[in-house]
């Protein structure tokens, strides 16, 4: 199936892309978010940690945080757009 992928802050300028499209074959976010370490290094270990999210990275399907939903077993669905916000500290 084929998804979008937005990236922010620090995961785009890494990346050097805002917006990717994905075709996967992964049924849950985890398993996107899993492909998407694979398929870009610059996000390995930084997405997914076990079972859960990695730190405090927030991740949306249709505007709506995974967390809110069935967090990393949430069902991926032809079309959704995936936001990707990292943890950004600073003061």
């Amino acid at each position: 199936m084929q998804l979008e992928c937005v990236f922010f802050g620090p995961f785009r300028e890494d990346l050097g892309e805002k917006t990717v499209r994905v075709d996967t074959d992964a049924e849950t976010v985890g398993g996107l978010l899993e492909d998407l370490e694979a398929d870009y290094p610059a996000l390995e270990g930084r997405l997914v940690d076990g079972d859960d999210l990695a730190g405090k990275t927030v991740v949306t399907k249709n505007k709506t945080d995974v967390r809110h939903l069935d967090g990393l077993e949430t069902v991926l669905e032809e079309g959704d757009v995936f936001r990707l916000v990292p943890s950004v500290y600073g003061g």
